[in-house]
């Protein structure tokens, strides 16, 4: 008798507790931050049964963390409570009054919604110096510097800007990078270079010995005068922070934090062109340049053809060059120039040629003259404007029709060239005898064909039976399918083995690629934890997700630490495996 009262006073209760309200809650862990703050953000259910939860739109926030998902059942004094709950960690994106909006989710049918909530941002503060804060540590010890060549350089000139990341290796260890802010050029043409690997070097900043890693490295040309704004980049460094403990091996004992970096903003002040003696051909050609104007042939027949190249070379502003065109007199045919270029790009800015190629063709015989070509640019050398002129180019046209009368019109235009403007016509036959032709019926031939589909059955049999045999090898055929498409995203790895920085590069690229393709989404913009919590809801089993965030973390480790091949040869050995075993089960 007593433990059925007990369990009816546990239904009671359960009821009791069920019966309340559902009461769907978003709650900020604070309502006022400065703009280099974090929130933790939670949205809570009091009730089971609740799904298809969408978050709100956080367009003036960027999510840095989440989401994390909980469930709490709890009885105290008789009292049953359950809570679901979905966390994020929030970062605001700008000043002002902001509003989170509200989140959504199904229960019994109906859609349910959590308040908007408010939240007021202010100018960034400044982080406590408590030595024992990781995140104060980090502040003090991760520097993120924007360096410029050239802080005020004319329009149309070269400038470089590198992002160089500098850590005190004696106070904070660097675990993982993530670019989160890409920084923006308005007002500049530019050009990325390739960072070729993470090498670490020693450096100074502010005076300390340190060490640095090139992250970044572009090449920029202002286009316009005056005051031109560098957006910061950002770049999120996940940091172990020593705590001043070791463990029972003697290791130091580290804290880990996430730590957002910013490079600041940069000015650049442009300086115009000068307007004295600035020639009226000057097209925005800004360096310091060779000019030529030079012809394949300078004697031909008519209607044959040269080639006139047109050609600045040197160092400037390469790509941003209107080269200057030449003219043709009456009976000389030009067609459209060919635009060709073979430029370098590093750090001192652009280097290299470009030309444009003409093809002209005489019409009548005669002497064709082209007359004399200029082009101009601002020297940075000489801080001056200079003009070369070539000299003019004499066409000879030895042979050919004569020039119709000069009373008759002559319209000179441009030729365009189509593929079918010159046909080739055969002069030559292979014709012979019809009655020494064999006769088709009776001979090798007609007998090799008559046998064919009698050869054809028994072959045709043959590979439908092992296809079939093939076809019904169901896990046969999905370990094959696997293992084409792990070689095929794991292949550019392959190639960078032995070459430690190359390779692991190479290794994250494929496992991103890999996961964009058959995901659909940008894997190399989210965390590890949304990956993660994307394949849970494929279905891929913890074990596989687990092993796939390893390798993950395998390659940001690996590019501070000693490696060898084997180790390499290992690591790309894991990858392939987690790749199959994550394409089987998705």
């Amino acid at each position: 008798m007593k433990r059925v009262n007990v369990g009816i006073l546990l239904l009671f209760f359960a009821q009791l507790a069920f019966a309340q309200e559902i009461e769907f809650k978003a709650k900020a862990s604070k309502n006022r931050l400065g703009i280099n703050e974090r929130l933790r953000l939670t949205f809570s259910v009091n009730k089971q049964g609740v799904d298809d939860f969408k978050p709100p739109v956080f367009k003036d926030f960027k999510v840095v963390g989440g989401p994390m998902t909980s469930t709490n059942f709890s009885s105290v004094n008789g009292k049953m409570t359950f809570e679901q709950s979905y966390t994020y960690t929030l970062q605001p994106r700008r000043q002002g009054v902001l509003t989170i909006g509200s989140a959504e989710a199904k229960y019994d049918g109906k859609v349910i919604r959590s308040k908007p909530l408010k939240v007021t941002v202010t100018k960034a503060v400044e982080i406590p110096k408590d030595p024992n804060d990781p995140r104060y540590v980090a502040s003090q010890n991760i520097h993120l510097v924007a360096e410029v060549s050239n802080a005020s350089p004319y329009v149309g000139e070269s400038i470089a800007v590198v992002y160089k990341l500098y850590v005190d290796v004696n106070s904070v260890s660097v675990r993982n990078t993530r670019e989160v802010e890409s920084p923006a050029f308005n007002g500049f043409w530019n050009q990325n270079i390739e960072v070729n690997g993470l090498g670490a070097k020693d450096g100074t900043y502010q005076g300390k010995q340190v060490r640095y890693v090139i992250v970044k490295k572009a090449v920029l040309i202002p286009q316009k005068s005056g005051k031109l704004i560098i957006d910061p980049m950002e770049m999120e460094i996940s940091a172990g922070v020593p705590i001043g403990r070791t463990d029972l091996f003697g290791n130091m004992i580290s804290r880990n934090t996430n730590y957002t970096v910013s490079s600041g903003r940069r000015t650049i002040n442009v300086k115009p062109l000068p307007l004295e003696s600035k020639p009226v051909d000057f097209s925005g050609a800004v360096g310091d340049f060779n000019f030529k104007v030079t012809s394949s042939k300078s004697n031909l027949k008519a209607n044959e053809s040269a080639q006139i190249k047109v050609e600045v070379s040197g160092k400037g502003n390469l790509k941003l060059i209107d080269l200057p065109s030449i003219e043709t007199p009456n009976g000389l045919e030009r067609y459209e120039p060919e635009h060709k270029e073979n430029i370098r790009t590093n750090l001192s800015g652009l280097s290299g040629r470009v030309y444009d190629q003409y093809t002209v063709v005489p019409q009548y015989r005669g002497k064709y003259k082209i007359p004399p070509v200029s082009f101009s640019y601002f020297s940075l050398e000489d801080k001056t404007y200079k003009t070369i002129t070539n000299e003019a180019i004499v066409i000879n046209a030895s042979e050919g029709k004569t020039p119709i009368a000069e009373t008759s019109a002559i319209i000179k235009r441009d030729v365009r060239a189509t593929g079918s403007s010159i046909r080739y016509i055969s002069t030559n036959t292979s014709l012979e005898p019809i009655e020494k032709r064999k006769d088709f019926l009776g001979s090798d031939l007609f007998y090799a064909l008559l046998a064919l589909p009698l050869l054809a059955i028994p072959i045709g049999i043959f590979i439908g039976k092992k296809k079939r045999e093939r076809d019904s090898d169901i896990i046969g055929n999905k370990r094959r399918k696997a293992d084409r498409l792990a070689r095929k995203y794991l292949s550019e790895a392959k190639k960078q083995l032995g070459t430690k920085e190359s390779f692991y590069i190479a290794l994250e690229k494929a496992l991103h690629n890999y996961l964009k393709a058959k995901l659909q989404v940008e894997t190399s913009d989210i965390s590890k934890e949304k990956i993660a919590s994307i394949l849970r809801n494929k279905k891929v089993n913890e074990e596989t997700i687990a092993d796939f965030i390893k390798v993950l973390d395998d390659c940001d480790y690996a590019r501070y630490t000693p490696t060898t091949n084997v180790m390499m040869q290992q690591e790309y050995e894991k990858a392939k495996i987690v790749i199959s075993k994550i394409d089987k089960q998705l």
